[in-house]
Parts: C-alpha cells; structure tokens; sequence
C-alpha cells in the first residue's frame, strides 16, 4: 500500500512538472508580462479622454480664421497638470540641480583630497568626519555587478565626460548650509564656489549664483531617428539649461511701473508657493519636463516595478492644449462654454484684465494660485487666464492647412516662435479664448507665460482609471 502510495506521488509531480514546462502545449501563445498592466493615473493631472474636436476660430472671427481655421483633429488620450506647474514645484527642480551641482563639487575635493584615489583615508578608517561623508559612494561588487563592471570596462554609467563619470553621488547625508557650522575647509571652499563673489554681493548675506544653476540632459530625437539611416548616436542631442526663473520679468516687461516687490519675493516667498511659475522660458520648461521624467523613472527603478519606464512628461502640442482647454464643449468661446466672461451674477470666470484695463475687478491684481476660480469638465484650471502657458509646437501662421488632422503637431529647430495659449492677468479677453493663437520667442522669459505638462495614455481606451 506505501509503495502504491508513493508511486501515486511520484506519479502526480511529474504531471504537475510537465504541465508547468509546456503549458503551451506547442502553440504559439506569445511572450506576455507576468504581471497585468493597470495605468496608474500621475499625480496631480487629470486623463483627457482622446478624440475628435472641431480646432479653431469661430466664423465671425475673420482676423483669427487666417492663422486658425476651423478643422476637424483627432488627438489621442492623454495626462495632463490640472494646473499650471506651481513656484512650489519648479523650486524643487531648482533646490535638486543645485543640491546635485554641490555634491559633485564636495565629492571631487573628497576624492582629490585624499591620498592614493578611492575613498578618503578618513573613511577607509570608518571615521567620516568632514568632507569625507560626501565622498562618492563605494560599491560593492557583490551588490551591484553591473556598476562594477561599466566602471570597470567603460569608466562610467553613461557620459564619461560628467563631472560625477557615473558614481553614485551620497544623498544620505544633509547638506550644511549655516557657515558657522561647516565641517572643515574643504566644505567651505565647494560652498563658497557656488556663491556669488564677494563685491557683488549688496549685504551681509551671500546669495547663490543663480547661474551656476545648470542643468545637463541628453535626449534623443525620436522623429529626426525614425526619417533619417544614421547611427542612434548621430541624433542624440545635448542640452545645458540655466533653470533659474528669470525673476527680473517683473521689472524688465512693465516699464515705468514699481513692480519691485514682485521681483524680490515672488518666487521665493511661501505666500506664492501655489501661484504658477513665470519668468521661465520654454527651453527651461523642457528642462522641467526631463527632470520630472527622470525622477519618476528612478524611483520605479528602485522599487524594481515590472512596468519599467513610464513615458516622458512634456509639453502639449497646440491641439492637446486646446482639447484639453475646450473641456469637451464642441464650438465652446471659453473653457466655461461662454460667450460671457462673468457668471449670471457678475462674478468673473477668469484672472484677465477685464473693462478697459481695470486689472483688480476680477479679484486679483497680478497671478492667483493655480488651483483658482472653477475647473472645465476635465478638471483642469485656468485654462483661460492666470498666465499663458507654453506648449511644444512651433509657431507657423500656415500650420494649420499644412498639419495632419491626427495628433497634428508641427516641430521647426530653427523657427524660434513657439505657440503659447490661453491668455494671462495682463491679457484682454480675446486672448482667453480656445481658439485663440498667441506666440512668443522661445528664449524670452516674460512675467505672464508659465506652463504645465502632460504624459502620454498607456492604451487607447477612453474611460478614466477611478
């Protein structure tokens, strides 16, 4: 009975083994993740559902009609920022480029203070005192192969060029900003290279030199690659951005005006930390675009999510925007539907310069927090108003008979005018509507243009993830 028993056992493993190896049974089933894949809504944007939308001015707009005649497009479903992206938000970029550009600094002299290279001589003696706790970290080849390998054969993770070569930079442990507690000379002297020179510096205070702030990426141009027979490396193309805003808008944009107070605290002082950032160009917004990509994808990197890369935030195309602004209201004036500005009981629906100039009678004098007056029927705010806002496509009076209806988007390198939408505090009415087309240089910082990101829909289904 025990042999018949155990030769049952024996019996039953070996179906349950070659069930398990060839469950396929010789058919061609596919190679599919192991695990299903659920979009995950990013945080603080809303889904806007594709499809297709009459993109234009309306006929009794004759002036308007020459660069935006009425046509039918078909955008594909999309995330975007429910508000323009905050000082809050963009400081963050600024205080991680600059954090970053510190700790490369403090992790060279680290390196170069030391004698005979790797870890400083204080922390090979586990003693890490002074500068020594922002040295690069040491991998262990038992935990990470790879590093040690590319190191090894390549001498870098990616460009040999950085500063960094690849190494890991030391974000355990807290910058020092207070002088009087700075761990030793070394410190000192990486702190005081990114700080402005002493004559230029009006108090007692030293400020940081805004333009130092850089920031380097490389991407690859996907459209130019995709036309072209070269190698992948003949369209890879570098950027080095200053990111600071240009806080000076406030004064250089209004001439004989006392805007002074708004160009000293605007950005930096909490009262504003929820108002949209301005004084930013749309090269620096790309760069905003790259840096929120690669903080995300990093962090699913480390939580070793199945996923992999989610895709890239950027900019909206011109008809993006305008969908999205339109909040599904076909032949809509105004985010709202319209034709009015103010509601039935005169309350306005915007932040604009309304009644022949009289900035304040919608309630604000400049910009108002991004999360402000009522969202469109996709959630978003401030579609109209506040601040114009930058998107991704060239500005070309003629795009419109020329774009596809699909998705159309028109990229020019070398056309400088980039299409901004929606208007702003200083804007008239007219510049709030939809289908209102604006431009402005793309290297110009104005006090009046911010922006806000959107990333592509995993899919084509139409229906938000609740």
């Amino acid at each position: 009975m025990k042999k018949l028993t155990l030769l049952f056992v024996l019996v039953t493993m070996s179906l349950l083994v070659s069930c398990k190896s060839g469950n396929d049974q010789g058919q061609l089933t596919g190679a599919k993740a192991k695990k299903k894949f659920f979009p995950e809504k990013p945080y603080g944007m809303a889904l806007i559902p594709g499809g297709s939308f009459t993109m234009g001015k309306e006929d009794e707009d004759v002036a308007g009609s020459f660069s935006a005649p009425p046509r039918t497009v078909t955008v594909r479903p999309f995330y975007m920022d429910e508000t323009e992206i905050t000082n809050s938000e963009y400081r963050e970029f600024v205080f991680r480029v600059r954090d970053s550009i510190i700790r490369t600094k403090l992790a060279i002299l680290a390196e170069e203070a030391n004698i005979g290279g790797g870890a400083p001589i204080e922390q090979k003696k586990g003693d890490m005192s002074g500068i020594s706790k922002y040295s690069f970290k040491q991998q262990d080849s038992t935990d990470n192969a790879y590093y040690k390998y590319m190191m090894d054969n390549y001498g870098s993770l990616g460009d040999v060029n950085s500063p960094t070569e690849g190494r890991y930079l030391n974000w355990d442990v807290d910058l020092v900003w207070d002088p009087s507690q700075f761990p030793d000379e070394y410190y000192a002297e990486a702190m005081d290279s990114l700080y402005l020179p002493i004559d230029e510096s009006a108090s007692a205070k030293r400020k940081i030199d805004t333009r130092k702030l850089k920031y380097t990426y490389v991407w690859l141009d996907n459209e130019e690659a995709a036309k072209g027979n070269g190698s992948l490396k003949d369209y890879l193309k570098k950027d080095v951005v200053e990111i600071y805003p240009d806080t000076t808008v406030w004064v250089k944009d209004f001439n004989y005006s006392y805007n002074d107070p708004m160009h000293q605290d605007y950005f930096w002082h909490q009262a504003y930390d929820d108002y949209p950032v301005v004084g930013v160009t749309w090269k620096q917004a790309k760069a905003f675009c790259h840096y929120r990509t690669e903080k995300r994808n990093n962090y699913l990197a480390g939580k070793k999510k199945s996923t992999g890369r989610e895709p890239n935030f950027r900019l909206p195309t011109e008809a993006e925007w305008e969908y999205a602004a339109r909040g599904g209201l076909e032949y809509a004036k105004y985010p709202w539907g319209g034709p009015y500005t103010t509601t039935d009981r005169g309350c306005f629906l915007a932040n604009f310069k309304p009644e022949r100039g009289n900035y304040a009678s919608d309630g604000a004098l400049y910009t108002v927090e991004a999360k402000s007056y009522n969202p469109n029927d996709y959630g978003l705010y401030n579609m109209a108003g506040n601040v114009a806002e930058w998107t991704n496509t060239a500005y070309n009076p003629s795009s419109y008979y020329l774009g596809s209806t699909m998705n159309p988007n028109v990229e020019d390198e070398m056309n400088k005018r980039k299409v901004i939408r929606g208007g702003s505090w200083k804007d008239v009415a007219y510049f709030l509507e939809v289908g209102t087309r604006d431009y402005e240089y793309g290297d110009s910082a104005r006090s009046y243009i911010g922006f806000r990101t959107v990333q592509d829909y995993m899919g084509t289904k139409m229906k938000a993830n609740k």
